[in-house]
């Protein structure tokens, strides 16, 4: 199906095509934010400052002194604060409740920011059945991300275990399904602006546009578990890590699975080669896409190597300077773009 005709079955012809791209592409750069403050909101430990989930309720912050007393009480009840922040003032107790209440209250807002267009656009029957059944399933998962989140901050509340901070499984299965969603949005957008046509692409490079996107997110996940582990504060030197290629404490854990997920040394020592791969990859893509002759499959490729090569960059920096908050928000940000970089290739290639 050329572009054009998919765009025809997604909307109604006429002018609304613009608008509805507009509104999809503003979709999709709320999403990046969104991962963005989620990435600063682990990195500044604020994952766990607030202890309930109340979806509606919960958007209203503390107002007075009493609030504030009263959330920061219910904090002191969890390990986290026992264990690790026993000492920490009111204020600085403030600084992190802030980061928590604003990564969900941005997911609030862009529920409605999916939500109210989209009811705009229907009752105007600028939208037909293929895209609302592809909105309806954006939202829902919008909302499962949501439950998502709250599984992944009750892992670190405490209960059968004294856990300082988030499962990093589930750190890991959020972003990823952060990164799905993002990139259903993406592809969305680009279908009903029907502007990204390369032509018939061979089949080979199809397939390794898939191949690198599935290859990019998997190492976003490699990445969350470092996150989950800490292991962004150790080893923190290039290319070696403890004098040698493979970390030693890479096998402490028993059975040996363990090691890739919770075992800081091994989940960077993954990290790092995952990062490798997906470098060698983004060449050969942008060379295959060189081959073609296809401009827009041409820019694409580049587009991709580039945005690979600056986060590899990135990545060492930040390790080397042992993971500085605005480092570690670049790093997740310029991840979210390469997602991104992947999706629009795959999208050109399909």
């Amino acid at each position: 199906m050329s572009d054009v005709s998919k765009n025809s079955a997604l909307i109604t012809p006429g002018n609304a095509t613009r608008p509805i791209a507009i509104w999809l592409f503003i979709v999709t750069v709320f999403l990046v934010a969104m991962i963005v403050v989620g990435g600063a909101t682990r990195l500044t430990d604020s994952g766990l400052s607030i202890t309930e989930w109340k979806p509606i309720t919960g958007a209203i912050p503390p107002l007075n002194q009493e609030a504030w007393q009263a959330e920061f009480s219910k904090y002191k009840q969890i390990p986290e604060y026992k264990l690790q922040n026993s000492t920490m003032s009111l204020e600085d107790f403030k600084t992190i409740y802030r980061w928590e209440w604003g990564h969900r209250l941005l997911g609030r807002i862009i529920g409605f920011v999916v939500l109210i267009p989209m009811l705009v656009f229907a009752a105007r029957r600028q939208i037909k059945a293929p895209l609302g059944r592809r909105l309806m399933i954006l939202l829902a998962l919008g909302g499962f991300q949501g439950a998502l989140g709250w599984w992944m901050v009750s892992s670190g509340l405490g209960g059968l275990s004294d856990r300082i901070d988030v499962s990093a499984y589930r750190l890991a299965t959020h972003m990823g399904m952060a990164l799905i969603i993002l990139g259903i949005s993406l592809w969305t957008a680009l279908d009903v602006r029907a502007k990204d046509a390369a032509g018939i692409a061979p089949q080979g490079v199809r397939r390794l546009a898939l191949i690198f996107l599935a290859l990019v997110w998997g190492q976003a996940l490699l990445g969350a578990f470092v996150a989950g582990t800490d292991g962004g504060y150790i080893n923190n030197t290039w290319p070696l890590m403890d004098g040698g290629f493979v970390p030693e404490a890479y096998g402490r854990l028993s059975p040996f699975w363990r090691n890739m997920f919770e075992n800081p040394a091994a989940a960077q020592f993954d990290h790092r080669i995952g990062a490798y791969l997906v470098f060698a990859s983004a060449i050969m893509l942008a060379f295959v896409a060189w081959r073609t002759g296809t401009p827009r499959l041409k820019q694409g490729g580049l587009l991709v190597l580039a945005l690979v090569s600056g986060q590899v960059l990135l990545g060492i920096w930040t390790l080397l300077a042992v993971t500085p908050i605005p480092l570690g928000i670049a790093h997740q940000a310029l991840g979210a773009m390469v997602f991104l970089g992947a999706v629009r290739f795959a999208y050109i290639a399909r």
